[in-house]
């Protein structure tokens, strides 16, 4: 009996000292990653790679990232089951129109499927442009800065197409225009 509850206790210590280095490894692994990403988003949209991706729309065709190059750019990633990403998509459609005679675009990526997205976008349409990056969205936005990969999150670009502002959660049409204010 004694024998065979050591040999419990010790698997259990065995188990235990995996599951902290198991984890120990994964906290070192997100710091690289966050010390990485913040290069990488850099490198990403400096040197052309952004703007080398094109995505398909809702409705058909496709929305080319090089496109929208020399021209200030805001870029939200969103989804249709993300509560807080539908309630600031008002704000990016009234900014749109606000200031898009300053030259400003503005993109919406879904990281959402096609069918989704079109039975949302026809309840809430909007006057912007919307790609569908699908689940890879998530890995264009941890390259761009993202580094919890979590919703929304919002990148805007100056007409140089380099990274000026980066928000992850909410935002609403007085910080965007403040941020457009200041490019």
């Amino acid at each position: 009996m004694m024998n065979s509850r050591r040999q419990w206790l010790m698997l259990g210590g065995v188990a235990a000292a995996a599951a902290g280095a198991g984890a120990g490894w994964k906290l070192w692994r997100q710091q690289q990653a966050l010390h990485i990403e913040a290069a990488d988003a850099a490198a990403l949209a400096e040197n052309g790679g952004l703007w080398s991706l094109s995505f398909p729309q809702p409705d058909g065709g496709e929305l080319s990232m090089a496109a929208l190059r020399g021209k200030p750019l805001v870029l939200n990633f969103w989804a249709t089951w993300c509560p807080p990403c539908v309630k600031e998509m008002p704000q990016f459609d009234r900014f749109a129109r606000d200031f898009a005679s300053q030259g400003f675009q503005v993109v919406g990526l879904a990281i959402d499927g096609p069918t989704p997205v079109r039975q949302f976008l026809a309840k809430l349409p909007v006057s912007y442009a919307i790609g569908l990056a699908g689940l890879n969205g998530t890995e264009l936005g941890r390259s761009l800065g993202n580094a919890r990969g979590a919703l929304p999150f919002t990148v805007v670009f100056d007409a140089q197409g380099r990274i000026r502002h980066r928000k992850l959660g909410e935002t609403d049409y007085e910080e965007l225009a403040g941020w457009a204010r200041g490019l």
